[in-house]
Formats: structure tokens, C-alpha cells, sequence
């Protein structure tokens, strides 16, 4: 999907307690601004491997954004092809559709003007009003992904 990108922020220990607070409340009904648990299976154990996303609707679709670039979800669901968005009791199935590079701006616009209070420190120097050109230029190093229906 355009050239390759190996981009990857480590959480750091601050990141790993925000996320398991953010995680909590959102498996106990209290999602975060409209966040949700993302579970993926692994794609070496197959064990089911959880962690907070912050959804972006756009046009009508939903999508899912790597702030942090090729992390261990991303990897995982690019095998799987699918996954669960969770939130208290609420649990939905689907299937992913990676987007390619230069579909990306808009969805990246658009994750920014609602996360960036969030996750914009790892989006060095770029921002909501940054031009398609500059999003074009970082697409490679953030993932996105379509949600979609999983019988769909």
C-alpha cells in the first residue's frame, strides 16, 4: 500500500497504564469519548490479544487508525482479516479492509479533529489542518483499516 513502512511508537510505561484505564472502563460500559476494545487473534498463537482503539466514522463508514504505526494489532489482524470492537456488554464481530495510502488523508483529517486531544503526540508535526499533501507523505507509517459487517 504505497512504499513500506516499518513505523512503531513503544508504548511507554505511562502509555501502558492510560491504555489499561481507558480498557477498563470501555469493558465495563464507560467507553472514553467513543472508545472501544479491539480483540484480534494472534497470528503465530491464536490466542485472542486486546487493546483500547479510538473508531473513526467517516461518510458513513467506520474505520480503525494505527496512531502508533505496524503495531502487534495490526500485524495480527492483517492475518486474521477480522476481529471484535467491545464495549461493557456490547460486542461486535467484523471483518477489515486495509486502506490503501492514498485514501488516506481524509481519514486521517478526520481521526485527528476527534483523537488528537489523545494520540496527536504521535503524529509528529502534523495535525488536522495539516495539507493532503503532508497526510500523503505519513500515510505509509499509520495503518487504517474499514470495518465492516462480518457476514458481509
Amino acid at each position: 500500500m504505497g512504499h513500506v513502512s516499518t513505523r512503531y511508537l513503544k508504548p511507554t510505561a505511562m502509555d501502558a497504564v492510560f491504555n489499561r484505564a481507558v480498557g477498563w472502563l470501555t469493558r465495563i460500559g464507560l467507553p472514553l469519548a467513543g472508545s472501544r476494545v479491539l480483540s484480534v487473534r494472534g497470528r503465530t498463537s491464536g490466542e485472542w490479544r486486546s487493546t483500547p482503539v479510538n473508531p473513526i466514522r467517516l461518510a458513513g463508514e467506520r474505520y480503525l487508525v494505527s496512531p502508533r504505526g505496524h503495531t502487534q494489532w495490526v500485524r495480527n489482524i492483517r492475518v486474521s482479516g477480522e476481529g471484535r470492537l467491545t464495549a461493557g456488554r456490547r460486542v461486535e464481530e467484523f471483518r477489515i479492509e486495509e486502506i490503501p495510502d492514498d485514501q488516506k488523508p481524509p481519514i486521517l483529517r478526520a481521526y485527528l479533529t476527534a483523537w488528537a486531544w489523545e494520540v496527536g503526540r504521535f503524529f509528529e508535526n502534523v495535525d488536522k489542518d495539516s495539507p493532503d499533501e503532508r497526510l500523503l507523505e505519513i500515510a505509509p507509517g499509520f495503518p487504517v483499516f474499514r470495518v465492516l459487517p462480518h457476514g458481509a
